[in-house]
């Protein structure tokens, strides 16, 4: 099973505390909107998809999904995240002696880079596919393995900039015999 990611456009908030903290604060995840992976083919993040894999998982803040650049860590108590009916709130403080951390709290705080994605397993059995059309269906993940969650400058969700989902998705998997899967399971409800 090959992780997949989701991007969209949120709005971050940059805040600076009265002791100086630096906080990027804003919802990661967005429950019940679509993207579109590929032509014709939704994909959304059902309510409380993520409930159980916050409580068990050890989420990193990352910049742009590199492992390379961790802005914060959950059980470092530099990454909060908490889950309402929107979707996944996070606030991420702000190392003052990583420089490119602070670079990247100025970028948001600019205006300059907007948009969140996060990093997810998904198992067969934890989707739905829901036949729209006889052209359009939709896949609805009920739960969602978060593992990390990114600050990034092109954000895709719901349909700005899929095709780097569409990309990731088929790079770590055979695409079309995915979709061959995905038109049976709907044909056979």
């Amino acid at each position: 099973m090959e992780m997949r990611t989701a991007n969209f456009r949120s709005e971050f908030r940059t805040r600076e505390e009265e002791t100086g903290e630096k906080i990027i604060a804003g919802y990661f995840i967005v429950y019940n909107q679509q993207a579109e992976l590929w032509h014709n083919f939704f994909e959304e993040i059902a309510s409380g998809a993520c409930s159980k894999s916050l409580n068990l998982n050890d989420v990193r803040a990352l910049y742009n999904h590199d492992s390379n650049f961790v802005l914060g860590r959950k059980s470092a108590g530099t990454l909060m995240l908490k889950e309402d009916s929107y979707g996944v709130y996070g606030e991420i403080k702000v190392n003052p002696n990583d420089s490119e951390a602070v670079n990247i709290y100025e970028r948001v705080k600019r205006g300059d880079i907007d948009g969140c994605s996060f990093g997810f397993y998904s198992e067969y059995e934890n989707e739905e596919y829901i036949k729209l059309t006889d052209d359009i269906s939709k896949c609805i993940i009920k739960e969602a393995d978060v593992r990390e969650v990114s600050v990034c400058p092109f954000p895709a969700y719901p349909q700005t900039q899929i095709s780097a989902r569409k990309q990731d998705f088929e790079k770590k998997q055979d695409f079309e015999k995915r979709k061959k899967e995905l038109k049976e399971r709907l044909r056979n409800g």
